[in-house]
């Protein structure tokens, strides 16, 4: 299958059943704009339906993941509530689905700025890796807004209740080492360099595992974000049927 972007805001590569989606806006620290949302949906959910895709990695070109919704493109709209309005909130709709259902892991790499909608985005992703010197933050009160891509839901659920609230009504800025150690992040490294070779070895055992079990195992751990309760989503973990079709194969290797 062959992957091409329709925007020059966007690039794709695949290599390794690897599927690169980098947003390319480095002079404006890859603020995003609408068809970047749409257009990443779109690739995600074309990488899932692939057969040779095991995992799927979003990144920023230069040195910034994304400083967040480029504020350019709002010049004219008057959010009303707060809510910036469906320019950008149905791409991003979007964009967050492809990722929680892809059927295959998608990580993002959130190097240099990572800011409000970036950082929505990257909470979406199945885990983050990071650099040390990174920043975050949810600038949604700075600027008298109120989340509309999941900022409440994920952040609460990667940090906390108590400190996702205290970052969000101070609207503070936080280090890569701090995103690493409070749950944003997986981890965070000293250099983009020692990330990448950290990024490459995760793909790599990924790639290396039974592409139908992850599939499964991506689908199971979405139980645990549903509001069932720990009974019922321990019998659906028991019960829910998936074809897996190299067990025997595996196991005999053993």
């Amino acid at each position: 299958m062959s992957y091409e972007s329709t925007t020059p805001f966007i690039h794709v590569a695949v290599a390794h059943h690897c599927l690169t989606i980098e947003f390319n806006r480095p002079d404006a620290l890859n603020a995003l704009r609408p068809e970047m949302l749409s257009e990443s949906a779109r690739l995600v959910q074309q990488g899932s339906d692939d057969e040779a895709v095991s995992v799927i990695v979003l990144r920023g070109a230069g040195r910034a993941f994304s400083a967040g919704v480029d504020l350019k493109v709002l010049q004219g709209i008057k959010p009303e509530g707060g809510i910036i309005g469906n320019v950008f909130d149905e791409p991003a709709a979007l964009l967050a689905a492809a990722i929680r259902d892809a059927g295959v892991p998608v990580i993002a790499r959130a190097v240099g700025a990572c800011f409000t909608g970036a950082l929505e985005v990257a909470l979406h992703c199945d885990f983050v890796y990071t650099t040390d010197a990174s920043k975050f933050g949810d600038t949604h009160t700075k600027f008298g807004l109120r989340p509309t891509w999941g900022m409440s839901q994920t952040l609460s659920r990667a940090v906390g209740h108590r400190r996702a609230r205290e970052l969000s009504f101070t609207a503070k800025v936080f280090s890569g080492v701090q995103a690493a150690q409070w749950g944003v992040a997986n981890a965070s490294f000293e250099t983009p360099e020692a990330l990448d070779e950290a990024l490459s070895e995760t793909c790599s055992r990924i790639v290396g595992n039974s592409s139908d079990a992850v599939a499964a195992m991506k689908d199971l751990y979405r139980l645990a974000e549903e509001e069932g309760g720990i009974r019922a989503s321990l019998d659906a973990e028991s019960t829910s049927n998936y074809t897996i079709a190299d067990t025997e194969e595996r196991l005999s290797k053993f």
